[in-house]
């Protein structure tokens, strides 16, 4: 169809597609005062906020880092009680602050800490400074023990110093390889040297000689202890008890896993790079054993967990790929492999230990005696979907948030309520107390130095808000300490008498304050960060609401309302699946924010769910994906999309939705199983096959695709891609090493042999998942602002 524009001279005959570009363009103007490329240059924008906030060990002073100015690097910045204004810190200063490491003697009138890789002794009043160690390797993992001596790590060895007499001895001799094995073969082999050392005077002779040196010096030896070997394995978590007596360790077998490759095209050289990245979900993966060396005995043994209760137990799930006729065991013929995680000392020396099971079902806290390697059950809990939750052990390779409260008692987190709380067990009598109760998760704790009370972080009041209480080391009332609405993360000053806050609010960005330690007392604000560029525009405060789902569920989500409302919704996806979206701080996706008020102010209503899967919300909500990613995860989306509808007037022809990694996942599953419901759909660094992801993530909620296949076929967008029949939009960076490119090129082709068409696809060169450069923040959400401008306006 051609259009006919008359003029005074002559007729114009332009192509209606013409036009309708030039209006598509018009529509896709911003109508908002903020531009995109405005807000994604993130912090030159909003403002550089304070982070890494430390106390003095004087209690008088916070260090944290600042860049007010918009220099090329962050500065320490400082503050000191009594004061309002922080202060850069000097070069001067900056040469004797420690590095990290602070640890107190138990009076608590000296300190060690690490310094340019070396350990140094303080003493708290007369600001003596002793250099422990001045050497070219690095040390680490420095602490006092009960009986007067310094223990610290120096590569893969400790070591003691004795602080009354300068004494300085190895502790460990870990070697890799196995002890000597001069002397022995085969049979034949030794044979032959026994009828050798029978008939040559010589070789006997030298031998015996050679025999009576090495016994010689063995007798002469001064304490230096014997080698430790670790065959093929590798050494790591190396823990010394508080009276310097047992030192544990971690060995781990490597197993071969093929890693992907990732290709860097933009390089300085001009020639394209390969990179290793990580294996994919499912490779054989790495063992793990606990051994301990006992210094007084000279020798080393292993913690044995084959008799733990239920180690042999096997996930529920493998029934339904039981042979047919075939009688289902649930357990296996050995034990399954586990971490080992600790331990957690008392003071007196006692140990405990978490040990998690490698198919992701089962948490054990076990009592560890250390001169036997005996372990004695304290607490089990298994998860038919996966062990996780706030405050407990999981792949990052730590215990958890667990301690001793006193000599028999142990304090730890658990979900076995269905929302993460503290809990307390008795190491004798093996009975437990819960601490803390309610439908709200324990986000920290952390005993005082007299462990008399918890200083604990929560989302007590609702899911929405964490805030700072104490309460009684045996349980009680939680005293809530913080007031306004929003989110805390609070440091306590070494002597416990003052708070030192990061603080945000929905709309505004995180800020440092200083209070008491008391209820009630008033919050000092230290910085001002954000920009006046920032601060002249009125940001909004989402409304935070619950829209009820299929099978009844609440479902909390924000939302953003338009002033002029034009029909239109979008839908934004958070990342991470476990991760918290809806509440009342400064967001993580704080671009993502800025960018759903320029989509308001251009009329759209935006809805942020928290679906199932994110954290904040107890167990059931954070296992409700296990087995199926894209199930009632998806459903939020579109339950959310019908809530728009119906409560909010927006034309069901006119919705929009995007997210990135994990919510670019769930906007193809979209996209692809739901066709109809979403006009269009923009999926960032999305995964497209799960069996492609890494292992630890994945194999907690999926297990392993060998293991279950049906699992890995139902969430994964590329099986479903024919289903595609809207218009999507896919961009990724090209240099990703967590979601990698492959992933989105192996969907492409998927599309092409599938002949869809209403699809684009847009990648970012020089970009990782996290995108770096504000250039490349502003091109994506230009693209997808465009495309819900031409896709979803009348």
């Amino acid at each position: 169809m051609l259009y006919e524009v008359k003029s005074m001279k002559k007729s114009i005959i332009i192509p209606l597609l013409l036009v309708f570009q030039v209006m598509a363009y018009t529509q896709a103007e911003n109508l908002s005062s903020l531009s995109i490329e405005q807000i994604m240059q993130g912090d030159e924008f909003v403002g550089y906020l304070p982070n890494a906030i430390e106390w003095s060990a004087d209690s008088k002073t916070v260090y944290f880092d600042w860049n007010p100015e918009k220099d090329t690097l962050e500065s320490l910045y400082k503050v000191k009680l009594g004061e309002e204004k922080a202060e850069k810190v000097g070069l001067e200063e900056l040469r004797t602050l420690p590095d990290y490491g602070l640890k107190y003697n138990a009076s608590e009138d000296q300190l060690l800490y690490l310094k340019d890789g070396d350990v140094y002794l303080e003493d708290v009043e007369g600001k003596r400074r002793l250099a422990i160690t001045n050497t070219i390797a690095d040390e680490s993992d420095a602490f006092f023990t009960t009986d007067g001596r310094i223990v610290f790590r120096q590569g893969k060895n400790l070591f003691s110093w004795t602080m009354a007499t300068g004494e300085m001895r190895q502790l460990t001799n870990f070697k890799k390889g196995g002890e000597s094995k001069e002397g022995k073969g085969t049979k034949p082999e030794q044979w032959l040297k026994n009828d050798q050392l029978t008939y040559f005077d010589i070789l006997k002779k030298r031998k015996n000689k050679r025999d009576a040196r090495q016994h010689r010096s063995t007798l002469l030896d001064d304490g230096h202890p014997s080698p430790i070997y670790t065959g093929s394995k590798s050494v790591s978590n190396i823990k010394c008890s508080p009276d310097g007596r047992f030192v544990t360790y971690r060995l781990a077998q490597k197993n071969f896993r093929k890693r992907s490759k990732v290709m860097h095209h933009v390089t300085e050289s001009g020639y394209a790079q390969a990179k290793d990245a990580r294996a994919k979900v499912g490779g054989k993966q790495d063992t793990y054993q606990m051994g301990i060396y006992d210094t007084q005995r000279d020798t080393a043994y292993l913690v044995d967990v084959s008799t733990v209760k239920g180690i042999q137990q096997k996930a529920a799930f493998l029934e339904e790929y039981k042979e047919d006729g075939k009688v289902w065991k649930a357990s296996y013929n050995k034990p399954r492999e586990v971490i080992v995680h600790g331990p957690v000392f008392s003071d007196a020396g006692q140990a405990a230990v978490v040990l998690r099971s490698q198919d992701n079902k089962d948490r054990w806290i076990m009592r560890l005696d250390l001169a036997s390697g005996n372990l004695s059950l304290l607490d089990r809990q298994r998860d038919e979907a996966w062990i996780g939750g706030p405050g407990i052990s999981g792949w990052n390779f730590t215990a958890g948030n667990i301690g001793w409260l006193n000599e028999s008692t142990l304090w730890y987190q658990s979900e076995a309520t269905g929302y993460s709380h503290l809990y307390t067990v008795n190491i004798n009598s093996g009975k437990k107390k819960q601490l803390t109760k309610g439908s709200f998760e324990i986000h920290g704790a952390q005993l005082s130095k007299d462990k008399q009370r918890f200083y604990i972080t929560a989302n007590k009041e609702n899911p929405h808000e964490q805030h700072f209480y104490w309460m009684d080391a045996m349980g009680g009332k939680m005293t809530k300490i913080t007031d306004k609405p929003g989110k805390y993360e609070v440091e306590v000053s070494p002597d416990e008498k003052q708070l030192a806050i990061r603080y945000s609010y929905s709309n505004q960005p995180w800020e440092l304050y200083l209070m008491p330690n008391e209820a009630g007392a008033q919050m000092q604000q230290i910085t001002k960060s954000t920009t006046p560029e920032f601060e002249s525009y009125d940001w909004r405060d989402p409304e935070i609401v619950r829209f009820k789902a299929r099978d009844g569920a609440k479902v909390p989500a924000r939302l953003y309302k338009p002033e002029k409302p034009n029909g239109a919704a979008v839908i934004f996806v958070h990342g991470a699946g476990y991760l918290q979206n809806v509440h009342r701080w400064w967001s993580s996706y704080y671009r993502e924010y800025m960018f759903h008020n320029i989509l308001a102010d251009n009329g759209y209503t935006v809805l942020d769910i928290d679906y199932r899967a994110s954290e904040g919300y107890g167990r059931d909500w954070r296992t409700a994906i296990y087995r199926h990613m894209g199930g009632q995860d998806l459903e939020d989306q579109i339950d959310g999309a019908k809530y728009l509808v119906e409560e909010h007037n927006i034309d069901a022809e006119r919705l929009g939705i995007y997210g990135g990694s994990y919510g670019g996942f769930i906007t193809l599953m979209a996209q692809f199983t739901s066709p109809g419901t979403f006009k269009s759909g923009a999926a960032l660094r999305s995964v497209t096959d799960w069996a492609h992801y890494n292992h630890p993530y994945t194999s907690n909620i999926l297990n392993t695709p060998v293991e279950d296949s049906l699992a890995y076929y139902r969430s994964s967008p590329i099986y479903h891609a024919d289903g595609l029949q809207d218009n999507l939009l896919i961009l990724h960076g090209m240099v990703d090493s967590n979601v990698q490119f492959q992933d989105v090129v192996r969907l492409a082709q998927r599309l092409i042999e599938l002949g869809k068409d209403d699809w684009e696809f847009a990648v970012f060169p020089v970009e990782g998942h996290g995108f770096q450069e504000a250039s490349s923040w502003a091109d994506e959400y230009k693209r997808i602002f465009k495309l819900f401008q031409e896709t979803l306006q009348e």
